[in-house]
This record gives structure tokens, sequence and C-alpha cells, in this order.
């Protein structure tokens, strides 16, 4: 049988990745879509690019773009350091390069640079990392930057959650394009909560993984999930970006 499974935001933590494949029993027939925030974090952030590298040439893999990841991306391709990305898991990113070669490096700017900011599959399911603000959809989208920075998406489902049915006339129109939406970017643990939080028709699977949270890998169809252990638990010796 075949399963295509969105997974949250990784920010470095390989081991954790690698506990929710191993969960999912992930297998050649299956899809994994990603939803971004592959790096800055934890210790492993070169080593999570390179692993992604190698798993997709055995499974079919969608790798969406997140803001660190276009943080990231710019420096392989400048060698120049953003202050704000150095602060927020960029040394620790820097760090974790030590050691890779110069055509490594290479390979994996290259990596980045083919990410697509969203993608949507044949059922109107949309995956992107953070959100979007034009109410005629994706592809009508003027700031592209809002694909991974955007919080509006998340800020306004979880607004109207309560109040409104998608039969309302009142139902916001810029998610009226799509069956499902799936993003990351905006950590679960910002509202209490450490597991995938659905408002609307937006599912949330960033489960803060940077943070003291895990990383999470859903079943789109079923909505079924696995999610890691905790990312401290997993590098006791590290703080990851709670600092």
């Amino acid at each position: 049988m075949q399963n295509t499974f969105v997974i949250g935001d990784i920010h470095g933590g390989l081991k954790a990745l690698l506990q929710v494949l191993n969960k999912i029993k992930v297998t050649e027939e299956d899809t994994l879509i990603f939803v971004g925030d592959y790096v800055d974090g934890w210790s492993e952030s070169a080593q999570v690019i390179e692993f992604l590298i190698d798993l997709s040439e055995k499974i079919n893999c969608i790798f969406i773009k997140g803001n660190h990841d276009v943080w990231c991306e710019n420096w392989l391709k400048k060698d120049q350091v953003n202050p704000t990305w150095y602060m927020h898991g960029g040394k620790e990113t820097i760090d974790s390069y030590e050691g890779f070669s110069a055509e490594e490096k290479k390979q994996h700017f290259a990596f980045f640079e083919k990410m697509p900011l969203y993608y949507l599959d044949d059922k109107n399911r949309l995956f992107l990392h953070a959100g979007f603000t034009s109410m005629h959809g994706v592809e009508k989208e003027i700031f592209k930057e809002n694909f991974y920075f955007d919080r509006t998406l998340w800020e306004m489902a979880l607004a109207a959650n309560q109040k409104i049915d998608s039969n309302s006339t009142f139902y916001p129109k810029r998610v009226q394009h799509y069956k499902e939406i799936f993003i990351g970017h905006t950590p679960t643990l910002n509202f209490n909560v450490e597991t995938p939080m659905n408002a609307l028709n937006i599912w949330n699977v960033d489960t803060g993984a940077a943070f003291t949270g895990k990383i999470c890998a859903m079943n789109v169809a079923t909505k079924q999930y696995v999610q890691s252990d905790k990312l401290p638990s997993l590098y006791p010796n590290e703080k990851g970006r709670n600092k």
C-alpha cells in the first residue's frame, strides 16, 4: 500500500528524524513530503542534508523550502553570515559543516536551490512551510517570502476555527482553494500543545523540534501520526534554540 507522509520541521535533529522514519516503517512505495527547516538548532544540520540527499535517491521525496533553509542556502552560496540567522541556529549549522569539502557544500547548495516553495498534489492538498496571504491562492501570491515567513494564515485559522464552519459565507477565501493545507514554521508548543494541531482545513505539523519538542510525521490521508523523542533528550549536551 502506498502512503504519503508529511514531516514537520527538523532543525538539525538527525537522530529524531531517523526515529520517526523507523516508526512509520517507510518503504520505497511511499512518498515523503517535508515542509522545511531542515537546519539550524541541533548539531547535525549538515548531516541531515546529507542524509536527505541519499534518502531521495531511494524514496520519492518532496522537500519544501523553509526560512532557515533560505538562510543556509545564502550562506553556502556567498559564504556571508546573516547576523539574524547566526543568532537563530546558524552558528550550529556552520559548526556542523566542519570537515565537509567544498564539493560537498556545493552539492548541498544545489539541493537547497532546487527546493520548491510549495507543493500541490493531485488531490488538491497544499504543502508549504509557513503560509500565504493572497485570497486567490498561492499562484497569485506577490511576496514569495510569505511562503516561508508568513504566520497570518495559521493565526487566522486559529481565530476562525471556533466560530465558523466550511459552509459559511464568511469562511476565509484563501483556504477555500484547497482540500487541505499542511504547514510547519509555527511550533505547536507556542500554544502549549505537543502534538499536531488542526484549525479549519489546515494541519500544523511543527511540534517544536527546534526547542523542547519533537519531530512529527503524519499520514496525510488518515491523520495518524508518530513523533520522535523530545530533542533535548536526544542531544543532552546541547541547547538547540533554547537559549
